[in-house]
């Protein structure tokens, strides 16, 4: 009997190491040697070999036996494969300032910026917001899924605050209003497939990277801190891009759905804001005090990412 179809199907190889992975989860050989190659860290092989193991943790691919979630041999190399990632992004963001500090830096909101949301509320076309759509689905389409692994490594009123924010990701107890099917109806408009993991070969490095940051430090009990600082990153900046985003949609004419995913965010991340700083860190820095260093770097290493990719985005459609 052929197995169930449980998600999208298994993606293109970019390299040795992907080749490998997505070879062994078709049967077809050994699983690949970490070191083959020398990967870049935040290259499109290691990172695309690295998703497609942290998928098998979500949704699977379409004809891949689902005990493989748990092999032990593909784990090890999961396992080598985090450790050079995790290696590179903390040497490359550094932890030089304070928690405090560092999370008075995400409140600040330049008068004139020039990054992705920028350049989409003044100038993005709709092959622009169809491209950002694109690369951003592969994590929208499982929006909040991530942060929920955090849940289990929380207690008091650092879980209370966590779980009110992800109630509100995951609907508040309505389909309809589910952030990934609100997403889906964003792509709708732009004339996108909305399947999920449809456009995963289309998804560059630097996207991969930063869904893959989520997986790793939302799948890891001692990465709790810097899931915590992620997740911060994420819902203190998301209502001004968001803001600008609306506002690029109503522009170019994108379409309603398309639209109110961004107004959605505005309004709900404003609320998110205050509960993740009070509540989510106040109440873990209460009952884990030296959990300040690593919430810091997941913050710094979220905006390290995200600026890799936006640099990435600017690049090609200035091109």
């Amino acid at each position: 009997m052929s197995p169930r179809r449980t998600g999208p199907s298994l993606p293109r190889p970019r390299g040795v190491l992907s080749a490998g992975v997505i070879g062994y989860l078709r049967d077809d050989g050994a699983p690949p040697d970490p070191a083959a190659g020398g990967a870049d860290p935040y290259g499109d092989d290691l990172q695309l070999a690295l998703y497609v193991c942290y998928e098998l943790h979500y949704r699977g691919f379409d004809g891949v036996r689902p005990e493989l979630e748990w092999d032990p041999p593909l784990l090890a190399v999961r396992a080598a494969l985090e450790e050079r990632f995790l290696t590179a992004l903390r040497h490359d963001a550094p932890v030089t300032a304070s928690l405090d500090d560092v999370l008075d830096g995400l409140l600040l909101e330049p008068v004139r910026g020039s990054g992705v949301s920028w350049f989409l509320e003044d100038r993005g076309e709709l092959r622009h917001l169809r491209d950002y759509a694109m690369q951003r689905s592969l994590y929208h389409l499982k929006e909040a899924d991530p942060h929920a692994w955090v849940l289990p490594r929380l207690h008091g009123r650092a879980k209370a605050g966590m779980a009110a924010i992800e109630y509100d990701e995951f609907g508040a107890g309505r389909a309809d209003r589910v952030h990934a099917q609100l997403f889906a109806g964003l792509m709708a408009d732009l004339g996108l497939d909305t399947a999920y993991g449809r456009y995963l070969d289309e998804g560059s490095a630097p996207m991969l990277t930063l869904v893959n940051q989520m997986s790793l430090f939302g799948l890891h009990r001692r990465l709790r801190g810097a899931l915590v600082g992620h997740f911060a990153a994420v819902e203190i900046t998301s209502s001004p891009a968001s803001r600008r985003l609306a506002h690029a949609m109503k522009r170019t004419g994108a379409g309603p759905a398309a639209e109110y995913f961004y107004t959605e965010h505005v309004e709900a991340d404003a609320v998110h804001e205050q509960v993740v700083r009070r509540d989510v860190i106040g109440g873990l820095l209460d009952d884990e005090p030296g959990l300040a260093a690593d919430i810091a770097f997941g913050i710094i290493a979220t905006s390290f990412l995200e600026d890799r990719l936006g640099e990435r985005l600017l690049a090609d459609w200035r091109a």
